[in-house]
């Protein structure tokens, strides 16, 4: 049975380890090409949402996880690399990341491109990993959460 005001979306699973996820913690949602299972040997938690877009859990997930705010930028996105640049390689996907994290906010966030090994190196300490269906390429983002006030 569904529960009010939780987004359908989101798995017991995800949820759960937001639930567990505390102020600092990151959260990587992997696109379908991200190496979600050899990175969670890292550590890092894997959930499978592999039939889900990063957009809906995106949106999903901020009802519930506030975002730091005491850090510059507490979203991460994988830098495209110099040769897809080169290509003229487009990310609209992070336009619409923008917008989502907006809405959910009520301020504009900032956004950290991190280079792609780097992105690696920092899923591997993430608290979990979500592995989504997305098909957008460099759709990977890493959230860091933030606290919740006692008068919230």
């Amino acid at each position: 049975m569904p529960l009010k005001l939780i987004p359908r979306v989101l798995s017991p699973e995800l949820i759960y380890v937001l639930a567990r996820m505390g102020h600092g913690d990151t959260i990587v949602f992997g696109d379908a090409n991200f190496p979600s299972t050899s990175v969670s040997k890292a550590g890092p938690e894997i959930v499978r949402a592999d039939g889900m877009d990063i957009p809906t859990l995106l949106k999903a997930t901020l009802k519930l996880f506030p975002l730091d705010t005491y850090v510059a930028a507490p979203v991460g996105l994988m830098q495209i690399v110099p040769g897809d640049i080169e290509k003229g390689l487009k990310t609209p996907v992070w336009d619409d990341y923008r917008k989502i994290v907006k809405e959910a906010e009520g301020v504009e966030v900032n956004f950290e491109k991190i280079e792609r090994f780097d992105f690696y190196k920092r899923a591997k300490n993430a608290f979990a990993i979500v592995a989504t269906g997305e098909q957008a390429l460099y759709g990977n983002i890493i959230l860091t959460k933030g606290a919740i006030p006692p008068d919230a």
